[in-house]
């Protein structure tokens, strides 16, 4: 393909994106008395006056709605020891919630225990983008966790990895 060539494979596309590396959060909320949530790979700070914070996902999301009904949401920073707990949320038409410990944030959401810190917050925006949404929350609450010897979850080249590049799972 030439650089002037429009039409961009997916799949190279998809590799070649794989080759930045990301943290992990899980997105939650609580509508129904349910909790609901999904692993997220495109979270990122957007301001720091008013402190929003942004992530994407698929507009075709069987979780996104009901978190978009309960008008907020908190995102889980991922420790390097929860790759089960990104692997449950990733997967579609399982109870995601089996086994996993959790408390709720000041707006109700549910905190995932064991977590590097939380934000809590409140949907300030939302624009649709391709085949997915943007979404921004307003953080109105969080939680720094003591973390000097915790590791963040990495994700890069399609795989789980900590800091020093060695793969986790």
């Amino acid at each position: 393909m030439s650089p002037s060539d429009p039409a961009i494979e997916p799949l190279h596309f998809r590799e070649a994106l794989g080759h930045y590396a990301s943290g992990i959060t899980v997105i939650t909320s609580h509508i129904n008395g349910q909790p609901i949530g999904f692993t997220c790979q495109s979270f990122y700070s957007v301001s720091v006056n008013p402190p929003l914070v942004s992530f994407s996902v698929m507009s075709s999301s069987a979780s996104y709605p009901g978190i978009r009904q309960a008008g907020r949401f908190a995102v889980n920073i991922l420790s390097g020891e929860q790759v089960g707990i990104s692997n449950q949320f990733a997967r579609k038409g399982t109870d995601k919630w089996h086994n996993v410990e959790w408390q709720k944030s000041p707006l109700g959401n549910p905190v995932i225990v064991g977590s590097l810190h939380w934000l809590d917050c409140e949907i300030h925006a939302e624009h649709t983008a391709g085949d997915h949404l943007i979404v921004i929350g307003e953080v109105k609450a969080l939680n720094l966790q003591e973390t000097a010897t915790v590791q963040p979850l990495l994700y890069f080249k399609g795989q789980y990895c900590n800091i020093a590049g060695v793969n986790v799972a």
